[in-house]
């Protein structure tokens, strides 16, 4: 099995550019032990204010600002709803 492109969506959003790509990948990227594979961006003024993705070695994080902490992944629409909770915080 290839990759599969779930999702892929590119906005505008407040003052900035919402982009977020899901896809499901054959294998867990290590060491996450779920089959997705994701990068969900806000930047605003060319900045990276809110992100959350998973890469090998690193596995499931978000970055807020200059901060960067682990995420818990439960589902691909949980990791779209937590994503968007803190991109509305950012905004306040």
């Amino acid at each position: 099995m290839k990759a599969i492109e779930l999702f892929r969506t590119k906005d505008i959003f407040g003052s900035g550019l919402i982009e977020i790509v899901i896809w499901q990948v054959p294998q867990p990227v290590p060491p996450s032990e779920h089959p997705y594979k994701y990068r969900l961006v806000y930047v605003v003024d060319g900045k990276r204010v809110v992100g959350y993705d998973n890469e090998p070695s690193k596995g499931d994080h978000k970055h807020l600002g200059d901060h960067e902490e682990p995420y818990r992944f439960i589902s691909p629409q949980q990791l779209m709803a937590d994503f968007m909770v803190d991109v509305r915080g950012f905004r306040q």
